[in-house]
């Protein structure tokens, strides 16, 4: 996941990037993160700590709103192959999840990782 955009760059062979994308959705993200601090409910996709899946952290539709996220959205009914890719994908997520906290708690407690 952290190397999707070096991905789409590779498979585009010169032809293109990724950027401008993750450039939309970070505008897209904190417009919808600013609006919902001023009282306007808004709803994007966002990877948070939720309790959705049995990971700690997952992207999904996230509404925002003055307190910050105010709900995050269930998933939704998957197809059979959706299903299959999810359990792929959350074995990927859940070792880079465990990588990343253990990185954070490196850069907190002052040790080398």
């Amino acid at each position: 996941v952290q190397d999707a955009g070096t991905e789409v760059d590779n498979a585009k062979a010169g032809k293109g990037s990724a950027t401008l994308s993750m450039a939309y959705a970070g505008a897209m993200f904190g417009k919808a993160v600013l609006a919902g601090l001023d009282g306007e409910l808004r709803t994007e996709c966002a990877y948070v700590q939720s309790d959705i899946t049995e990971l700690p952290y997952f992207a999904s539709k996230v509404t925002f709103g003055p307190f910050g996220v105010e709900e995050v959205h269930p998933l939704g009914k998957l197809s059979e192959h959706e299903e299959a890719r999810l359990v792929e994908a959350k074995k990927q997520l859940k070792g880079e999840i465990e990588d990343g906290l253990k990185a954070l708690d490196a850069l907190y407690s002052g040790s080398k990782l």
